[in-house]
């Protein structure tokens, strides 16, 4: 009896996990590196308006380099010009990562977004990248 019920539960347990991965359904197509900002009634802070280039932040596997643009105290535009891009698996890896990363910035208005998953290293060179764009147009 003991078999029958740890087996069920071991059963149970791989069938919510294999339920819960979430498999890369989009294609390997370049990445959109630019997300406008959805209109959103909040408060507007205090910072400077334009375009702010972050520092370019060097990663194990190449640059990375934000630019945001700022209107009314609020980000309304992320661009990536600069990132890892020198062989299929990074090409993969970013046309996944980059959409991801600009709609998080868009919707955070911050730095203070998840990093995404497969794409550890260009994603932690985004943020460095995308903290000193902040610092720079008064949002940090």
């Amino acid at each position: 009896m003991r078999r029958i019920v740890t087996w069920l539960l071991a059963t149970v347990a791989v069938v919510v996990l294999l339920f819960g991965y979430k498999t890369s359904t989009g294609s390997a197509a370049a990445p959109a590196t630019s997300v406008a900002a959805p209109a959103a009634g909040s408060q507007a802070r205090s910072a400077s308006n334009g375009s702010f280039t972050g520092e370019s932040t060097s990663t194990e596997w190449g640059d990375v380099q934000v630019v945001i643009t700022v209107a009314g105290g609020r980000i309304t535009d992320v661009q990536v010009p600069v990132y890892p891009d020198g062989n299929r698996r990074d090409q993969q890896i970013n046309a996944r990562a980059l959409p991801v990363l600009t709609r998080e910035t868009l919707a955070a208005q911050s730095a203070d977004i998840d990093m995404v998953s497969g794409a550890t290293v260009t994603s932690e060179g985004y943020l460095g990248s995308l903290q000193s764009a902040l610092d720079q147009a008064g949002l940090a």
